[in-house]
């Protein structure tokens, strides 16, 4: 990540510092939260929750320091509730920036299909008769390409899941630009048990072009003429997405390869209603629990790391307070500034 960029107060205005109307150089204040040790040290004594610890809000959502693929731990949160809707973005087996951590971490194949066969049947314990599961999930092409299609051909032991879509979302940057072609692309995988609704929304890209005809009431139309909305449906490559990044509002600093809000909120509101439960079964920066509170859904998160789990509490706490959705660079733990 390029952190030590200054910006151009013309260019991005919305960076000015609110307070005392100086400008701030954009240098997130966090390193890796997964990988830096000295950093974990300072903020471990700041989290209010320990292994097996569970927050609950009046507004009916939980956060915990639980492991996925551990039934029992899952119990704990979840008690009798069902939810229509489950997004996980689980680690992808996939070397991170050379460190291996024990939330990016890189074991045996058939450990992590363990791994993933164990959180797998979980969901399937939580989800509703009619719900929605969407899964984020990487390939390593350094290892044939591990674990995507093994996990795929993995979900089809489940008879229970239909496979409904293959969604890509393209990212602004990307790695392997010196002898490989750019990789800037993140997988979504969308699977659906039962009949659950599906909301159809748009896009903020607006319609320009012409074409697919079709004869309506005896009269040839293209799609210009028969549409009834100005803008695109997202399809299942999503262009419209920015990457994350410290520029950004809603950047959490530590936060390796953290999901874009958008991206989330685009999932519950075409998958879940309001007042629906959401669960998300890997917290890391709260996203899924920010969108749930600006859309009306009950989230139940958790992860196996205190640091990640007290995040998403924070950025929720943060949000009601101050109407952001994350901290841009500045730090989220000024106990350790």
């Amino acid at each position: 990540m390029d952190t030590g960029t200054n910006y151009t107060p013309e260019l991005f205005p919305e960076l000015e510092d609110g307070n005392t109307g100086s400008l701030e150089r954009t240098t997130e204040k966090l390193s890796r939260l997964d990988s830096d040790r000295e950093l974990r040290e300072k903020i471990l004594p700041f989290c209010r929750l320990e292994r097996g610890g569970i927050w609950e809000d009046s507004c009916g959502h939980k956060v915990g320091v639980l492991n996925a693929a551990d039934a029992g731990e899952l119990k704990k949160i979840v008690l009798d509730q069902k939810a229509s809707l489950v997004i996980n973005d689980p680690p992808y087996n996939v070397l991170v920036g050379k460190a291996n951590t024990d939330n990016l971490f890189k074991i045996d194949h058939q450990s992590y299909m363990d791994f993933s066969r164990a959180w797998v049947n979980n969901a399937l314990k939580v989800m509703n008769d009619d719900a929605h599961l969407y899964i984020w999930l990487g390939a390593d092409y350094k290892d044939d390409f591990k674990p995507l299609p093994d996990f795929m051909i993995m979900m089809r032991e489940y008879e229970e899941l239909k496979s409904k879509n293959f969604i890509t979302l393209r990212n602004q940057r990307g790695y392997g630009t010196q002898k490989n072609w750019m990789w800037i692309r993140q997988e979504l995988l969308h699977y659906t048990k039962g009949g659950p609704s599906f909301k159809v929304v748009y896009t903020d890209i607006p319609k320009v072009l012409k074409g697919y005809y079709k004869v309506v009431r005896g009269e040839r139309q293209e799609n210009l003429m028969r549409s009834r909305s100005e803008n695109i449906r997202p399809g299942n490559v999503w262009i419209d997405i920015q990457q994350v990044f410290y520029r950004m509002e809603e950047n959490v600093p530590g936060c390796y390869a953290q999901k874009p809000l958008k991206a989330i909120e685009r999932i519950m509101e075409t998958s879940s209603k309001n007042g629906d439960i959401v669960m998300d079964f890997f917290s890391h920066s709260g996203t899924t629990l920010i969108a749930g509170e600006r859309l009306g859904r009950k989230v139940v998160t958790f992860d196996v790391d205190p640091i990640f789990a007290e995040l998403t509490i924070r950025r929720l706490e943060n949000f009601r307070k101050t109407g952001k959705t994350g901290w841009q660079w500045r730090n989220p733990f000024p106990e350790i500034d």
